[in-house]
């Protein structure tokens, strides 16, 4: 009887697990086959296969389109978001995590609140402050932005690892002559690089597809991030559905790919997050 239980409970977890996936899956597998095929036989069956694939489409819409200058500026401004974000969520994950903060439980309920705000309440104050600054279409705007909104988070992930690193190691540390510095640098980075990669990770993956605050203040064509362009793009394909595909697998690629590698580390460092402190 309990064997039989176990076995539709298990059933019912990989068919929900199953559909799960499918529902992720589909949809990007449409858009490649699709982008394969020509504008006509998409609009008369838009779940069909290619028939004649067009392997060469991906390389005329990423000239036609200038996708790489686009896809380096996001890749530019996440990789800066993730070391600042980094930075300055693992030291203070530290501080909180070992120091007697005063008023932390009002500075927590303060982050807690602010990630619990939408991004538009705020969009016309950042954007009159950034124009006042002289920063729009500049990088640097979205990356201050960028690591206000997710240094709260990673500060929360990143000080459940803190917690969990013995006191015992920082002391040895400091009788062996270590400074502040030295033991933050050699002890406690390297026992929570699994809370930063996930980290990273996370704000990599939200920095690269984030379309609102990139379209506000990145609007000329050489300051455009990758979604930026395809948003710019969509007039000139609209008519075309086989190269706006092409286009978005281009830039979808980079991120998927980049999950595969990860995506156990990743989901590691998310469990042993959820446990610890």
């Amino acid at each position: 009887m309990e064997l039989g239980k176990n076995l539709t409970a298990r059933i019912i977890v990989y068919a929900m697990l199953g559909a799960a996936a499918f529902s992720v899956a589909a949809p990007l597998a449409l858009m490649v086959l699709n982008a394969l095929r020509s504008n006509f036989d998409i609009l008369v069956t838009p779940l069909g296969w290619p028939s004649d694939p067009d392997w060469g489409v991906f390389l005329r819409v990423w000239k036609e389109a200038g996708l790489g200058r686009a896809m380096l500026n996001s890749l530019l401004i996440a990789g800066a978001t993730v070391i600042v974000v980094c930075t300055i969520s693992s030291m203070a994950a530290w501080a909180i995590a070992r120091k007697d903060v005063p008023g932390w439980m009002v500075i927590s309920l303060y982050f807690l609140t602010t990630t619990t705000i939408p991004i538009q309440m705020f969009m016309f104050p950042l954007y009159f402050l950034m124009a006042q600054l002289s920063l729009i279409n500049s990088p640097i705007a979205v990356i201050i932005i960028y690591s206000a909104i997710f240094t709260p988070f990673s500060l929360f992930l990143l000080r459940t690892y803190v917690l969990d690193v013995p006191m015992e190691l920082e002391e040895a540390a400091r009788i062996d002559g270590a400074s502040d510095w030295r033991v933050f640098r050699s002890v406690i980075l390297p026992l929570i690089s699994p809370g930063l990669l996930t980290v990273a990770l996370i704000v990599c993956l939200n920095v690269w597809n984030e379309f609102l605050i990139s379209i506000t203040f990145l609007q000329n064509a050489d300051s455009a991030t990758a979604t930026v362009r395809f948003y710019q793009l969509t007039g000139r394909y609209g008519n075309n559905l086989a190269d706006l595909m092409a286009v978005a697998t281009l830039i979808a690629l980079p991120t998927v790919v980049f999950f595969v590698l990860v995506q156990r580390r990743f989901i590691e460092g998310v469990s042993a997050g959820a446990v610890k402190g």
